[in-house]
């Protein structure tokens, strides 16, 4: 399954072209939100229903030309060095680095604009994991995965809280030994949370999910 069917948050942006790779943007239609000039937005997606962005991306060198919203401003992310902002601009609701990087800004959108927010993205796989707890061991299938946790089939029950060991090949990055906590159920699957993840584990996982992302 895919994380959304097209966007359905529009995050306009007020800087330079090149702030965002076409990778970057790519992937994060496809996730849900889809990141477009001023113009573009005016052009594709502006109507009576959708008369404003969902939010602004501005390099705070930009600031001065975001134009004024009917009714309430349009939330402002701001992208800055490393001295941050100051909060004088009562629009600026978050800030990131730039240049921006995908993941970040995911978190800081779903954090905004989600009731229900999701820290990393997933995608759909198909890995044969074994797994080992109290001197057992057994195969189950990852069905989707994220760098902070998956999703499990497995043929041996397991309570909620529980913890357990698994290890799986990853493509084009070897094999993962991590160590999960079963946190929920989504019938007839298990959602685990990866806890201690080694840094290098980490990002394996977040390249290939970026890079399963683009292929979609």
């Amino acid at each position: 399954m895919r994380e959304e069917a097209g966007p359905h948050r529009i995050l306009v942006l007020h800087s330079n072209p090149d702030a965002f790779r076409s990778a970057d943007r790519q992937i994060l239609e496809k996730l849900g939100y889809a990141i477009v000039s001023q113009e573009e937005f005016d052009e594709r997606f502006y109507s009576i229903d959708r008369p404003r962005p969902d939010l602004r991306i501005v390099d705070e060198r930009y600031l001065a030309d975001v134009p004024e919203d009917g009714g309430p401003s349009v939330p402002i992310v701001a992208l800055t060095g490393r001295h941050g902002v100051t909060g004088a601009d009562t629009r600026i609701v978050a800030a990131l680095p730039r240049p921006p990087g995908m993941h970040d800004v995911y978190r800081v959108a779903q954090q905004l604009l989600e009731d229900t927010p999701r820290a990393t993205p997933r995608v759909p796989v198909h890995l044969v994991a074994r797994c080992h707890r109290e001197q057992r061991e057994w195969l189950a299938v990852v069905l989707s995965l994220s760098e902070n946790g998956c999703l499990l089939r497995t043929p041996e029950p397991l309570m909620l809280g529980t913890r357990l060991d698994l290890a799986f090949e990853l493509p084009r990055r070897g094999r993962l030994r991590l160590s999960a906590e079963n946190a929920y159920q989504l019938l007839p699957d298990f959602g685990l949370i990866f806890h201690a993840t080694a840094p290098g584990d980490r990002a394996a996982i977040r390249a290939y999910v970026g890079e399963a992302l683009a292929s979609l």
